[in-house]
């Protein structure tokens, strides 16, 4: 399985739900290969924000390895899932698919169409985002 997660800047949301779910896939020897990417190409190159990668390693997960780069059509060829955090960064994701394949691998992380915050703002959000993304994080793996 090949899994992309995708927000907007690549350093805050999807490198957490890239390490969470890396994390959970190795615990239990599934051999994913999973990666982030963000819409936008402004973090293309830098380390995820030192607040996730804070969060991630209070709760045993590194990401500080991690690099942003920017979602291209091409990652409709390599991956089979790509989970996006919010309805616009679905939307910017969705403009890029080439046909309804393409179409059909793109999905909301969380359930209920609900987005993922984004914790940029407000450093009292990392933690909860951190806690949002490990939930969907275990329900892909439990149902893949």
């Amino acid at each position: 399985m090949k899994i992309l997660m995708v927000c907007l800047g690549n350093i805050c949301r999807s490198p957490l739900a890239e390490g969470i779910l890396r994390h959970l896939s190795d615990q239990r020897g599934l051999g994913w290969e999973i990666d982030s990417a963000g819409t936008g190409n402004w973090h293309v190159g830098h380390p995820p924000d030192p607040r996730s990668v804070r969060v991630a390693r209070q709760n045993g997960v590194d990401i500080s390895g991690l690099r942003g780069r920017q979602f291209q059509a091409e990652d409709f060829d390599t991956f089979d899932r790509i989970f996006v955090m919010d309805l616009d960064n679905y939307r910017d994701v969705l403009r890029k698919a080439r046909s309804d394949a393409d179409r059909g691998k793109v999905q909301l992380l969380l359930e209920h169409q609900q987005p993922v915050p984004d914790p940029w703002y407000d450093d009292a959000l990392f933690e909860p985002v951190y806690k949002l993304i490990f939930s969907a994080c275990e329900r892909i793996v439990k149902n893949s």
